[in-house]
């Protein structure tokens, strides 16, 4: 065969392999296309059924987003079309806000997954993490472990920590005095971050000569994490993004910093390899922090008792830190306002705690289970400024199917509009908008009256010794409408210990000091419910008064 004709042979080859691949490519790109084709048709049917104002534009409600909030949006909706509704945030992306106490019940019930977007501002600051993932059978065993771990020992030990947050608390707010004023905003960002701390972390945190700067740190990378986060995609070409990742790689080697140093301090590790990918180092760190710390529970481990090789284990700790600083410092920081802008309410907690106290042996200790005026306050603190304004869930796999009739497509995002649904006057009374945590009590024999119809105005005045007094606290959470802690099978899983330490914080502050509005704070607006969107409190500056025994 001469050279021309192999040269020919080779080139029609060529060409035929070229076609070849570009059908196939052809084929397959159409096939992908066809496939979200149909799922859009599929989604479009589907949501037909649910209510929802009417969207012009292919693209969805980004109009009427860019105008009004969200929650507005929701509020209207909801007042117009129904307790479920829909909004298109994009030609396949759908929203689904739910509204009636008990279908937010159902749907928390059935939906146990997160968008996949959740969590972002987390992981672009510390990387994956087993305690936060989307799908709910990846967290499933974990969250178990944690929530037996924080209502357990650590719930015991929780009784006594607050006596030594207090100390350190008044310490910081005497070098601020002498630098200027102080808010409620400031001072309860270090009430959670010293709660949360000597929690995870033991009495060591309270020694630890870098606790302030890791504080500081924390503070810096948790204002700015959302606003990263909010890039669609991650920022690699601003300069900002890459100081932002450097505090957050300083943060990690402060928090292995922490944990050493707790193994020091114990003495159980002196010559121990720093290498945290190494499980009997790991196991070592838990008996060096023994009751102290839950490492067993936040350590990342496989049911064959490795560690995943892509997870560095330390970040459950910060994710934990991360996410219960953000919720805590926002319900310390409104009690902490409430109780200023209420002294009689204040009073009162003060009167319990001191009734509460009598035969108690150790000073440290506080029992505030007969403090049911104090726990009433925390929940309606709560109630009031929840942590967030949607709970967001998500069923990633099949679709969801509701007791009204409604049919939810796969992959949904559905919201519950937390801020609507604990102002709504039908669930907490005509009173739903104001401060009033007697509406939590109510008079024994009547404990299964609702929540929002218990009334005030008779019971502050009637209110003196808990422990002989007529009244009960009722559970919160039988009350479907009660969600700052979520509800369901992602609930909070440390909404008993928060309450509880949180509660025997206050009452080891209100014990020793008075809680004041600083003169001039008192002409601060309240705040007010305007289309039933809850406005934010204001950050008064308050100051602490030592009570004389």
């Amino acid at each position: 065969m001469s050279s021309a004709k192999l040269e020919l042979r080779l080139r029609e080859y060529a060409e035929w392999e070229i076609n070849a691949f570009l059908w196939i490519s052809l084929i397959t790109v159409t096939l992908v296309l066809l496939q979200k084709v149909v799922k859009l048709f599929r989604l479009r049917h589907h949501a037909r059924k649910i209510p929802g104002p009417p969207c012009s534009s292919f693209y969805g409600h980004c109009p009427l987003l860019s105008t009004q909030s969200l929650t507005e949006v929701l509020a209207e909706s909801h007042e117009k079309y129904g307790s479920v509704v829909k909004l298109w945030l994009g030609p396949t992306k759908l929203l689904v806000s739910i509204k009636e106490p008990a279908l937010i019940k159902e749907m928390l019930s059935k939906a146990e997954d997160k968008p996949p977007l959740t969590g972002r501002a987390f992981r672009l600051a510390f990387g994956q993490s087993s305690l936060f993932a989307s799908t709910f059978d990846r967290v499933e065993k974990r969250r178990v472990t944690l929530s037996t771990e924080l209502n357990g020992r650590l719930l015991e030990r929780g009784k006594v920590i607050p006596a030594r947050v207090v100390d350190c608390l008044m310490e910081r707010i005497r070098d601020i005095l002498g630098k200027g004023n102080i808010s409620c905003k400031m001072i309860s960002q270090h009430m959670a971050f010293s709660l949360l701390g000597a929690t995870i972390f033991g009495d060591e945190f309270f020694a630890w000569s870098k606790a302030t700067v890791y504080e500081e740190l924390f503070m810096t990378i948790a204002k700015d994490a959302c606003f990263w986060a909010s890039y669609s995609v991650t920022p690699f070409w601003k300069r900002g993004f890459w100081r932002y990742q450097r505090l957050c790689e300083k943060l990690k080697c402060l928090t292995q910093d922490i944990i050493q140093q707790c193994q020091r301090n114990c003495k159980l590790i002196s010559g121990m390899d720093h290498n945290f990918d190494n499980e009997t180092a790991y196991k070592r760190m838990e008996a060096a922090l023994g009751g102290s710390s839950s490492f067993d529970a936040l350590v990342s481990q496989e049911p064959s008792g490795y560690l995943q090789a892509r997870e560095e284990p330390c970040r459950n700790i910060m994710g934990v830190m991360f996410h219960g600083y953000l919720t805590t410092a926002g319900l310390v920081g409104n009690i902490l306002a409430r109780l200023a802008t209420h002294q009689d309410i204040q009073e009162k907690i003060y009167s319990e705690i001191i009734m509460a106290r009598k035969g108690l042996g150790e000073k440290d200790q506080q029992s505030v289970d007969n403090m049911l005026l104090l726990l009433a306050t925390i929940y309606e603190s709560a109630r009031l400024l929840p942590a967030g304004p949607f709970l967001q869930r998500c069923s990633l796999k099949h679709d969801l199917t509701l007791k009204s009739g409604v049919t939810i497509p796969a992959g949904t995002v559905l919201v519950v509009p937390i801020q609507l649904v604990q102002m709504d006057n039908c669930s907490w009374g005509i009173d739903a908008s104001q401060f009033n945590p007697y509406r939590f009590l109510s008079k024994k024999g009547r404990q299964c009256d609702q929540l929002g119809n218990i009334s005030s105005t008779g019971n502050a005045e009637e209110y003196v010794d808990p422990r002989q007094s007529s009244f009960v606290l009722n559970d919160p959470n039988n009350n479907a409408a009660f969600l700052p802690f979520g509800s369901g099978s992602r609930a909070c899983v440390g909404q008993k210990y928060v309450t509880q330490g949180i509660a025997t914080l206050f009452a080891s502050l209100l014990e020793r000091y008075e809680i004041r509005l600083q003169p001039g704070s008192e002409k601060n607006p309240k705040p007010t419910v305007n289309n039933c969107v809850f406005q934010l409190l204001p950050c008064p500056e308050i100051d602490f008064v030592e009570r004389v025994s």
